[in-house]
């Protein structure tokens, strides 16, 4: 018999397991990942937190993990989550998992947030992830591109041109 998986929410004393199961997605990604525990603690469980994130634990061990936070649509009118981080290890992939994570996701985010829908995102050169949320029934978005703004030009906005 398979032995039982755990789902709960991340607890600042996660930090350091929090932290380690994102350095495996990012590694399995080729991420760079520059985030330390420090990091997590300060991101995840400090006074007023960026994110929140839920566990799959089999016995002591993160088999999984999923990190989210609010997010709201004006022309949703609604507020969503956006899942910045699935991630499920090798010896529990295929045990529906990720699905799992993701309804802890929407049952911990709805009671929190009120929210009613997910929102992510997933590389396209990754073709298992994107049929995998295609499963579930997540849909991509046509006519829209992920852009970020960071370092010097983060900076520099709202500076003269």
């Amino acid at each position: 018999m398979a032995e039982r998986i755990m789902i709960r929410l991340a607890l600042p004393g996660d930090a350091a397991r929090l932290n380690a199961a994102l350095r495996a997605l990012s590694d399995d990604l080729g991420d760079t990942h520059r985030a330390t525990e420090a990091d997590i603690a300060a991101a995840g469980f400090g006074p007023d937190p960026a994110f929140r994130a839920v566990l799959a634990l089999r016995r002591d061990d993160v088999v999984g993990v999923a990190v989210f936070s609010p997010i709201y649509s004006t022309t949703r009118a609604r507020a969503g989550a956006y899942v910045s981080d699935l991630w499920v290890a090798d010896l529990a992939r295929g045990a529906r998992l990720g699905p799992r994570l993701l309804a802890a996701v929407r049952d911990e985010a709805a009671v929190r947030w009120a929210v009613e829908f997910i929102r992510l995102a997933v590389y396209t050169d990754n073709p298992r992830a994107v049929a995998f949320y295609e499963r579930m029934g997540f849909a991509a978005r046509t006519g829209e591109v992920g852009m970020i703004l960071e370092g010097a030009a983060l900076e520099a906005l709202g500076g003269e041109t």
